[in-house]
């Protein structure tokens, strides 16, 4: 069984492209290492960041193991309130990437469903969906995301804020980038309505949800992979830059955005790590996930090999 496994994982020819690009594969170990370091977060990080009875503020802005000064306890130093520095970007990863995965999740699920029946019924609700996307273009990706976070927060109750951001924050994001599955979904449904094996479908009397589901879905998922892929860059990146301004996750739980604005009102005090460890992370989990996109998009574009 091992062996048939190993047989068509080399016959598969996304599996053969990874293999003949170096390229990928050290993005993916990247990505995989830092994706991994956050989910274990809890196991591997030497304290807990949100565990305030752990944290001493006389252990504050302590630099690196390798500066004078330093503590053996915290390797990459101290932020300005005593926690180790490393712990708190594990777990701002964690953080970070939590709200990724649930924002890229909503948005494709929203998208995808728009789309499959946009490019399926076409007509007015084609129309409709297509004008608001066209709409939603227009305006940056943040733009979108303040607006919704804006009008959530004057909606919820003050004493609700921290508990439901990620909530918020989730929504806003997802709202913001579905636009891209739903155009590329409607695109793909458009070329695959008319072939024969969907024809032969209606014919024989089925429930359009399932054509749509069991039929048409299946053959246009490499787009959606890519967009998955290439978006929750952005997704990750968006809530950094929310959490950067203030506005995003709750200054007790700080993300990778909380702590970078953290650091830089201490850069030019002489506290350079508490801006460079964090930005460092993010700059190199963005890159990673959007080189393997950029992978994904080139092995599933017939006209590039």
């Amino acid at each position: 069984m091992f062996e048939s496994l190993r047989r068509s994982a080399l016959e598969n020819e996304l599996f053969y492209l990874f293999l003949n690009s170096r390229v990928a594969q050290v993005a993916a170990l990247v990505a995989l290492l830092t994706i991994g370091g956050a989910a274990l977060a809890p196991l591997i990080a030497p304290t807990d960041p949100y565990d305030i009875a752990s944290i001493d503020i006389m252990d504050s802005l302590i630099p690196p193991v390798w500066s004078e000064d330093s503590d053996a306890r915290f390797l990459i130093g101290t932020d300005d309130q005593g926690r180790d520095l490393l712990s708190a970007i594990l777990y701002g990863t964690r953080l970070s990437l939590m709200v990724g995965l649930l924002s890229i999740g909503f948005a494709s699920v929203l998208g995808v469903s728009v789309g499959l029946m946009a490019g399926y019924f076409g007509g007015r609700f084609d129309a409709i969906v297509m004008r608001i996307a066209d709409v939603q273009l227009s305006l940056p990706a943040i733009l979108t995301a303040l607006l919704i976070d804006g009008i959530a927060r004057g909606i919820l109750p003050r004493d609700k804020h921290d508990g439901l951001m990620i909530v918020v924050l989730t929504i806003a994001i997802g709202l913001s980038l579905w636009v891209n599955f739903a155009r590329t979904v409607r695109a793909s449904t458009f070329v695959e309505r008319n072939k024969e094996y969907v024809q032969a479908s209606e014919i024989m009397g089925m429930h359009p949800l399932r054509i749509m589901l069991v039929h048409i879905l299946p053959n246009i998922m490499g787009p959606i992979l890519v967009i998955l892929t290439v978006d929750l860059a952005v997704a990750v990146l968006l809530e950094a830059t929310l959490s950067f301004l203030g506005i995003g996750v709750p200054a007790n739980q700080p993300s990778l955005g909380t702590l970078i604005r953290i650091g830089t009102e201490y850069m030019f005090s002489g506290e350079w790590w508490i801006v460079i460890f964090p930005s460092g992370m993010l700059i190199t989990m963005i890159i990673s996930i959007n080189v393997l996109g950029d992978f994904l998009r080139d092995a599933f574009n017939p006209r590039l090999r």
